[in-house]
């Protein structure tokens, strides 16, 4: 594809589709207990992060004194948990969450020792049932708020819970509307699925990617399914010809070749796979087996396909994704971010990472924006309700905004939505490149 042609209409287009709206598992104290930065380094998110003029202490360079701390206006100790799968299939998403909120915790903890950070990450392997257990040990921890959970399912069980006892919850990647819905407490920082699938319809209409679409995805999965309907009516809408609709579920995804048939017999140009990236690979190796080579396109799901163990990364050559976040940007934040995740943990940070890097800096923001309205505000004496409600009232409010490495100026809707720009990238010699 021309890529000068696809990036001259991606900000026209996909700002307009995104408006509404993405090991250990012990308590640590964690001042600088994993990857601890040294003081240019934990300086990182001075760059951007003041620049839209809301309330932002992260503007502090590490290793001096940040002066609204110093002046009391945020004090103490919070006690953030997290909830994801560090072990088993979906390992790859909540392992780069929990490394992402784990570098911004020290470099928040490196501005000022007057509010400090204690983070606690907690297994959930992809489960509902061990995801709400986890919730019960960050509850008997003291926990105050939760950066998390990362998958959609054990999201909705853990949100259920939290929004009974008035915890507040960000999750950096439950996508699904059933996260946040009824539930006054949950918010999202990564972009709603609907989003994602009416975006993703735009990208390829109005890029003239393919005549014919065909589509395949998990009608057991929330994520998938809520994705695929929204794509659908957006497709229709603006005229795009889906040719074969075919799913799968999570105890068949392991034999794609009646589906790839499907589509390659109804001459299908580019497929799109609102999946997670474990069938994706599959998919991508069986369409090559059987000579099938179309354009293959995903969302944030797929992020992560190219550090999945024993995976041929020349399988996914040209698969094009829709994402919050492109590893190869210029900007400053987003460059010492990547250098940071490279140096702790050996690999490029995928969307996940990115994510979870930016809730804890958005929950740090909001405590500040809130102690300097309001006279100071000293965590340690906070019940997690009180600040449940104080982070709530923060998010909500229209002069509050975040920047991070997924998005400058995010602001919240009151059902928990983020706005904020999506990107596009493709796989380029076994790496993402931005479009």
């Amino acid at each position: 594809m021309k890529k000068k042609a696809v990036s001259a209409v991606l900000a026209a287009v996909l700002s307009m589709s995104m408006m509404a709206g993405c090991a250990d598992a012990t308590a640590t104290s964690n001042t600088g207990s994993t990857g601890t930065q040294d003081g240019s380094t934990a300086a990182a998110p001075a760059t951007d992060a003041g620049e839209t003029g809301t309330t932002d202490a992260g503007s502090a360079d590490a290793g001096t004194t940040d002066t609204s701390a110093a002046s009391g206006s945020l004090t103490g100790t919070l006690k953030l948990g997290m909830i994801g799968p560090l072990t088993g299939g979906a390992a790859i998403y909540g392992n780069a969450v929990k490394n992402g909120e784990q570098i911004a915790v020290d470099e928040i903890n490196a501005i000022s020792g007057d509010f400090q950070i204690e983070y606690n990450p907690q297994d959930d392997e992809h489960d509902a049932e061990k995801s709400v257990n986890a919730y019960h040990n960050l509850q008997d921890w003291g926990v105050q708020v939760i950066a998390g959970t990362v998958t959609t399912t054990p999201c909705v069980a853990v949100s259920a819970e939290a929004n009974a006892d008035r915890i507040f919850m960000l999750t950096p990647s439950a996508s699904s509307p059933t996260v946040t819905e009824g539930k006054d407490n949950m918010f999202q920082l990564c972009f709603s699925d609907p989003n994602q699938g009416s975006a993703s319809a735009q990208y390829i209409s109005d890029n003239k990617m393919a005549s014919k679409v065909a589509v395949i995805y998990n009608n057991s999965d929330a994520y998938s399914t809520g994705i695929y309907q929204t794509f659908n009516t957006k497709a229709s809408e603006l005229g795009l010809e889906i040719v074969s609709t075919t799913t799968f579920t999570d105890d068949t995804a392991n034999d794609f070749s009646v589906q790839l048939a499907d589509a390659k017999d109804k001459g299908a140009e580019l497929v799109f796979l609102p999946i997670y990236y474990q069938p994706a690979s599959l998919i991508l190796q069986q369409a090559k087996g059987m000579g099938y080579e179309p354009t293959f396109f995903g969302v944030d799901g797929m992020d992560g396909i190219l550090t999945m163990e024993g995976f041929d990364a020349s399988l996914a050559e040209g698969v094009i994704l829709l994402t919050p976040f492109s590893a190869d940007a210029t900007d400053d934040l987003t460059k010492n971010f990547v250098a940071t995740y490279n140096t702790n943990y050996g690999e490029t940070p995928n969307q996940f990472a990115a994510d979870g890097y930016d809730c804890p800096y958005a929950i740090y923001r909001a405590l500040q924006f809130y102690a300097d309205k309001n006279g100071g505000l000293d965590v340690t004496d906070k019940s997690a309700d009180e600040l449940c409600e104080i982070l709530i009232s923060v998010f909500t409010d229209p002069a509050f905004s975040s920047d991070g490495v997924t998005g400058a100026g995010m602001v919240w809707t009151a059902n928990g939505e983020v706005n904020k720009a999506p990107k596009a990238m493709v796989i380029e010699n076994g790496v993402y490149v931005g479009l």
